[in-house]
């Protein structure tokens, strides 16, 4: 069964978290730092076949209010160019409050503030990810 690639997108770095096949379960992946965006494809097309990812979910931005700001319009222009790239399905989900959540959940595990950085965008993926697995059941 093929498995859903979660990116917790940023100008600097991707966050990524992977499902399992049965696409239930999603885990922390990496974090990517960007290069360009050539770069950023190569390297999910890299990803892409090794693990035999045949979707992508994206964390898009939406404000509390509901409308899209400037950081949501680079996400959408971030997974139109996945779309033409990569020849694959890519959603997006609404990610407001995960990285406030990701970084809770650091911060209850008690890891110092590098070590926080370093894992918060994975985590954040995976809060994607497993949101989006939960809502296509």
């Amino acid at each position: 069964m093929a498995r859903v690639l979660g990116i917790d997108f940023g100008e600097k770095r991707l966050g990524l978290a992977l499902s399992d096949e049965s696409r239930t379960l999603a885990s922390p992946l990496t974090v990517y730092e960007r290069a360009d965006l050539q770069g950023d494809l190569r390297f999910l097309r890299d990803l892409i076949s090794r693990y035999q990812i045949t979707e992508i979910v994206l964390g898009l931005p939406i404000n509390m209010d509901g409308s899209l700001g400037p950081k949501s319009q680079q996400v959408l222009e971030f997974k139109r160019a996945l779309e033409d790239a990569l020849k694959l399905p890519v959603h997006t989900f609404d990610e407001r409050l995960t990285t406030a959540e990701a970084e809770r959940a650091l911060l209850e595990a008690d890891l110092s503030r590098r070590k926080r950085k370093a894992k918060r965008d994975a985590l954040a993926a995976v809060l994607i990810l497993q949101g989006y697995l939960q809502q296509s059941t």
